[in-house]
């Protein structure tokens, strides 16, 4: 595990066949009220949330803290009511009517220098991080580094698989909490819950389960990632 970073936690629901959205990407509201009351807690765990443009694109919102148990737990810790809500995009290409940005949390950009440009002078985004590789790509280890010393110690990471993939092929996620609801998506194209270009068997990332309940036709599934792959 790299150092000085946030405990990371993927957080996602899934078909049963794996799909975390159907073949036209809509956005993925096949997840029953309980899966919404283990989200809001493992929002409500979290310092930072962190998604996707593409995330972003397909909601045009993010999930917030409503439980008034949850709001009152974070009183008590001194916590800000509902956590930092980050979106990854190397474009900044992302639209500034959508609800997101009318929602009542504090939004930041992680971001490039060309991703900045159009939000930097604007008030939607409470902060514009840019950390930036020499090729012009996010640097992700440089802005973990960042969060951890503001204080965000633990980063739940919303989706998409793009970013799943990334996370893991650098060693960066902790915890995984998949849920498996009943339906079958199927599609060649659907997205799964890890993209990018995929692990070979033998380099794959292991896992080691810590937890598995079902609640009516739902089954929640906890994994602590054991061991880390080298990306094929």
């Amino acid at each position: 595990m790299m150092q000085h970073r946030p405990h990371t936690t993927v957080v996602l629901a899934m078909s049963a066949d794996g799909k975390i959205a159907d073949f036209r990407r809509s956005p993925a509201r096949f997840g029953s009220v309980n899966d919404k009351i283990h989200l809001g807690k493992q929002i409500a765990a979290s310092d930072a949330v962190l998604f996707g443009a593409g995330t972003l694109h397909a909601y045009g919102t993010t999930m917030t803290i409503t439980q008034t148990i949850l709001l009152q737990q974070r009183k008590i810790a001194n916590q800000h009511p509902q956590p930092v809500h980050i979106v990854i995009s190397r474009s900044g290409n992302l639209n500034p009517d959508i609800k997101f940005f009318r929602q009542p949390v504090r939004r930041w950009l992680l971001t490039t220098s060309l991703g900045a440009y159009f939000w930097q002078e604007r008030s939607e985004f409470e902060e514009v991080l840019v950390f930036e590789t020499p090729n012009q790509e996010i640097d992700i280890l440089a802005a973990l580094k960042y969060l951890t010393n503001l204080q965000i110690n633990r980063l739940a990471i919303l989706g998409g698989g793009q970013l799943v993939a990334s996370f893991l092929e650098s060693n960066l996620i902790d915890e995984i909490w998949l849920t498996i609801c009943p339906l079958i998506l199927g599609g060649s194209i659907a997205p799964s819950p890890v993209e990018g270009t995929g692990f070979l068997s033998n380099l794959a990332p292991k896992l080691q389960l810590l937890e598995v309940s079902t609640i009516e036709q739902e089954v929640f599934l906890h994994y602590r990632i054991q061991e880390s792959g080298v990306r094929s």
